[in-house]
């Protein structure tokens, strides 16, 4: 079992967080937080040599689907629930104004 942690010991990783507990979360926070140390405790007791590291814990690979535009013929529809178009294209405010004029 790893060392204790007193409610002190959490109430000081709470303030560093920006959370506060009333006494009666700080009583039932410490003894659970003791239980996740210990469970992290027992995790670095397993024999882990010759185990090949990995990201994924299933061998599936992605059920998404390949991300491909689709000609909808829907264009003027679109367009017409833009606020401003221009040839086309919704036209949308600049962010960054590089022209020496400002428009």
């Amino acid at each position: 079992m790893a060392e204790k942690i007193d409610r002190q010991e959490v109430k000081h990783v709470a303030d560093l967080a920006k959370l506060s507990f009333d006494d009666a979360a700080l009583d039932k926070i410490t003894p659970q937080l003791e239980e996740i140390i210990d469970l992290f405790t027992d995790l670095q007791k397993v024999d882990t040599d010759g185990v090949e590291p990995m990201y994924s814990p299933t061998t599936e690979h992605s059920v998404l689907r390949e991300d491909k535009g689709v000609r909808s013929g829907q264009r003027d529809e679109l367009l017409a629930n833009a606020p401003e178009t221009h040839d086309g294209l919704i036209k949308v405010p600049a962010i960054i104004d590089e022209s020496e004029d400002g428009e």
